[in-house]
């Protein structure tokens, strides 16, 4: 045979999730968001639960920007305590943040999202810079448990309404949100990185 046999192209990514608006969102609790993510893509067995990690995004102070999200879509920050995005990285190659409360595609291509949503910490006052907690998706839907405390006010009212499910609990614990919010390597589950770090890790590599 004369000429190259040719190769079948890759096949399209398919999504992890359902379409965005028929995902379980509550506006303000990120993450119970993305740990009834993780449940759906461990139900639903499209993809092995072992290539998705919930990423909490936080530091030191509590204040990180992060751009293109919806509270503020137009050029400037929204500038968060701290916000939870789910991460697959695919056995296809390519990784991809899903983010319930942005306004770039849902799912996003890890590096479109990292280089629009974090942008550099170069030009970032240190304070500001984000760091990553990374926790596998089994361990979190193991370990995760909200009592959802955080969003009353001093006066016990809700800041936003609560999600209408049941608290998120486990039989050791019904509040350690703050262990994953912690950017302590020390405390909680998963892995802390740098963006820098993050990006080396999760990203596509240059040759």
């Amino acid at each position: 045979m004369d000429g190259d046999v040719p190769t079948a192209a890759a096949a399209p990514y398919q999504p992890a999730s359902p379409p965005r608006d028929a995902c379980v969102y509550n506006s303000c609790y990120c993450e119970e968001n993305i740990w009834k993510l993780c449940e759906y893509i461990k139900n639903h067995d499209q993809y092995p639960l072992e290539e998705c990690y919930a990423v909490f995004i936080s530091n030191e102070r509590k204040m990180i920007p992060i751009w293109k999200q919806q509270a503020r879509p137009g050029d400037g920050p929204v500038i968060w305590d701290y916000h939870v995005v789910l991460l697959h990285v695919s056995s296809g190659g390519q990784s991809f943040i899903y983010d319930l409360d942005t306004v770039l595609p849902f799912p996003c291509l890890f590096d479109a999202y990292v280089e629009d949503a974090f942008k550099s910490d170069e030009d970032i006052h240190p304070q500001f810079r984000r760091k990553f907690r990374v926790i596998r998706a089994d361990s979190y839907l193991k370990n995760f448990a909200s009592d959802r405390s955080h969003m009353k006010d001093s006066s016990g009212n809700w800041r936003e309404p609560p999600p209408s499910y049941p608290c998120i609990q486990t039989g050791d614990s019904k509040m350690n949100l703050n262990d994953f919010i912690s950017m302590d390597p020390k405390v909680g589950w998963g892995a802390v990185y740098s963006l820098s770090e993050f990006v080396h890790r999760f990203g596509s590599q240059n040759d």
